[in-house]
């Protein structure tokens, strides 16, 4: 455990920067339940995932003073042969960094990650999309790849039908209208089985069973997977996250003949309107990069998008990552994998994804 007193600050001001273990998960959780800044993805839930999941280790650093956690850092320390050693927050998911309720606690918590910088085998420090962005020019800045998406569910289903565009929402209603129907799945094999097939051709490594399976697992009654089925036959699948006032779609999977039917549209929809009913107010559509269909998909659906900025602390004599699919370079590696066999991309690809972080 270190001690940080921030730049400026007075002298009653210091926190105890230390480590999540399991006795402190309850404390860490009420304290990202009522900070603004936290999100699903500093939950203490992650260490457990990522650690059975992916056999990474994480350094989840808590500020505190005088017994009281005044914020949080979700760190993994990824190590991968593909694409390097390096402290991510939160590895796997789309958000973390610091997370505070008094601004020098961030201070305490950049501080503790960099000295774990420095004496680890990492190339770098990335923050993604920072609550709290660095604008003394020491960490250098990654944008224009992604945007998120998000609005607040009508609670009415015609003033959330209304939400949607009038081509789109034609699309919803003629959906809502068919033979399709919706069903929350207890078991992951309908969701599996489209989100293998939807990653394979998108040229993406899935992620194992396993992985989804401690999801479920870990998170409860805050996760869960919708899919829908045309005669028995499952079309499109989600598992959503749930967090304080939103849901989030996060994982999803489709059969190429879902699109025609409407059953991804119908999907979200209903999403939307189960979530409402248990008390959701707003629709987090996740992050998508720019200019690529699924970013198209939500504008259709009438979401602004915002734009998702990463952070990076590099160690002397780093360059800059460009670990992303529209790096040239990785463009046919994700050709040939569109061509891999099913049960070879399903085999192979949980090994990849332990690399990705």
């Amino acid at each position: 455990m270190t001690s940080n007193r921030p730049a400026g600050a007075g002298e009653t001001t210091a926190y105890e920067v230390g480590t999540l273990d399991d006795a402190g998960m309850a404390a860490w959780d009420a304290f990202v339940q009522h900070c603004p800044q936290a999100t699903f993805f500093h939950r203490a839930g992650w260490r457990t995932v990522i650690e059975k999941s992916f056999g990474q280790k994480c350094h989840f650093l808590k500020a505190t003073r005088d017994g009281q956690i005044h914020g949080v850092l979700p760190l993994v320390l990824v190590r991968s042969k593909m694409f390097g050693t390096r402290l991510v927050a939160t590895g796997w998911c789309v958000g973390g960094s610091t997370a505070v309720d008094e601004p020098e606690a961030a201070l305490a918590l950049d501080r503790a990650a960099q000295a774990l910088l420095a004496n680890s085998a990492a190339e770098y420090i990335e923050y993604r999309d920072p609550a709290n962005p660095h604008t003394d020019g020491s960490w250098q800045i990654k944008d224009g790849i992604y945007a998120s998406f998000e609005r607040p569910i009508e609670a009415e289903e015609d003033a959330c039908l209304k939400q949607i565009p009038r081509k789109q929402r034609a699309v919803v209603r003629k959906a809502v209208e068919s033979t399709l129907v919706d069903r929350i799945d207890e078991d992951l094999k309908s969701f599996y089985q489209l989100y293998s097939l939807s990653m394979r051709n998108l040229g993406t490594p899935v992620f194992s069973r396993r992985y989804i399976a401690t999801l479920l697992e870990v998170f409860g009654a805050d996760a869960d997977i919708l899919t829908v089925y045309q005669d028995g036959r499952p079309l499109s699948s989600v598992l959503n996250f749930y967090f304080r006032d939103k849901v989030m779609p996060y994982y999803t999977g489709a059969d190429p003949d879902a699109r025609k039917l409407g059953a991804a549209d119908l999907m979200y929809f209903r999403v939307m309107r189960r979530a409402s009913a248990r008390g959701y107010k707003t629709f987090d559509f996740g992050r998508s990069k720019l200019e690529t269909g699924p970013y198209a998909f939500k504008k259709n659906w009438g979401f602004e998008p915002r734009p998702v900025n990463h952070e990076f602390f590099l160690k002397e004599g780093v360059t800059m990552p460009d670990v992303n699919p529209n790096n040239p370079k990785y463009q046919r590696k994700i050709e040939a994998w569109k061509r891999l066999p099913l049960p070879v991309a399903n085999l192979i690809g949980p090994w990849f994804g332990r690399q990705v972080g």
